[in-house]
């Protein structure tokens, strides 16, 4: 589990994976202990503007990123979001639906756990559960027709701030648990976990680009990405960081990744939804 102890080793550069077998699962202090780390490691960052990612950290990215925010490239997404939104499925229902408040302004309550499944559903996995149930054919889950679903769908809870629930049910911190190991546990050829970039090298460099804090990562989500010269879901960027550190990515919406997602999406509480985003 995420320790108080292990975030304040990582703040003199002594980081430290979790001790994930050692106690009882506590997110509650999981969170505190996340937040508190990223606010004092960054302390003249607006913990709002966590959201935003590299943004928060570099000025100069900043300042660019509030020019190209102008005319900002996910908007085509937006767009053809919302009229695929509205458009009736064959049987004549709509996503409207299949969602609570007909699917507007709902994006800070995913990912959520489902008790009759016992598993993470996330908005991904709940659009193409909407789709099946009636009779549509599942959307690729990592761009084109789902990036722009939930690009619009973010975008009608920009502002509104997340709000997961672990219920006390063993299942749900089992899946909470599994993200948060997830998160911490190196792999690929590079030996790297999620967390050597996003907690360890937080505001730091590759080359042109500042590496995101952990804090408020998933909040821009879907993005656009420079790099792809179009729009991406969680599960592409989480293929993507894969890749990049010479993993075997898993499947999109895997069950690990979607825990994954649950794990970081609770870290992030009280914070913002600020997507659709752009990156470089």
């Amino acid at each position: 589990m995420f320790r108080a102890l292990l975030l304040a080793a990582a703040a003199f550069c002594l980081f430290a994976p979790p001790a994930f077998a050692a106690g009882k699962v506590n997110p509650e202090a999981d969170f505190k202990a996340f937040r508190n780390y990223f606010t004092q490691r960054f302390p003249k960052v607006p913990l709002d503007d966590f959201v935003n990612g590299p943004y928060s950290m570099d000025a100069g990215l900043r300042k660019q990123w509030e020019e190209i925010d102008a005319f900002p490239p996910y908007q085509f997404a937006v767009d053809r979001g919302k009229q695929m939104f509205s458009t009736p499925f064959a049987d004549g229902k709509t996503y409207a639906d299949c969602f609570p408040n007909k699917g507007i302004g709902i994006r800070q309550n995913y990912p959520y756990f489902d008790p009759k499944s016992g598993e993470v559903i996330t908005l991904d996995v709940a659009l193409n559960q909407c789709r099946e149930a009636n009779g549509e054919k599942p959307y690729n889950y990592n761009k084109d027709d789902m990036a722009a679903l939930t690009a619009y769908m973010a975008y009608t809870s920009r502002g509104k701030p997340f709000d997961i629930k672990i219920p006390n049910d063993p299942r749900a911190l089992a899946a909470y648990e599994k993200g948060e190991e997830y998160f911490y546990t190196r792999r690929g050829q590079l030996n790297f976990s999620c967390a050597s970039c996003h907690v360890e090298s937080a505001g730091k460099h590759i080359r042109t680009e500042v590496l995101a804090p952990a804090l408020g990562l998933v909040a821009a989500l879907p993005i656009y990405r420079s790099q792809w010269g179009g729009m991406g879901t969680t599960s592409r960027r989480l293929t993507s960081c894969n890749s990049q550190v010479w993993a075997v990515p898993l499947k999109p919406e895997d069950e690990l990744y979607r825990d994954l997602e649950y794990y970081l999406s609770y870290m992030s509480n009280g914070l913002p939804i600020s997507g659709p985003g752009a990156r470089p």
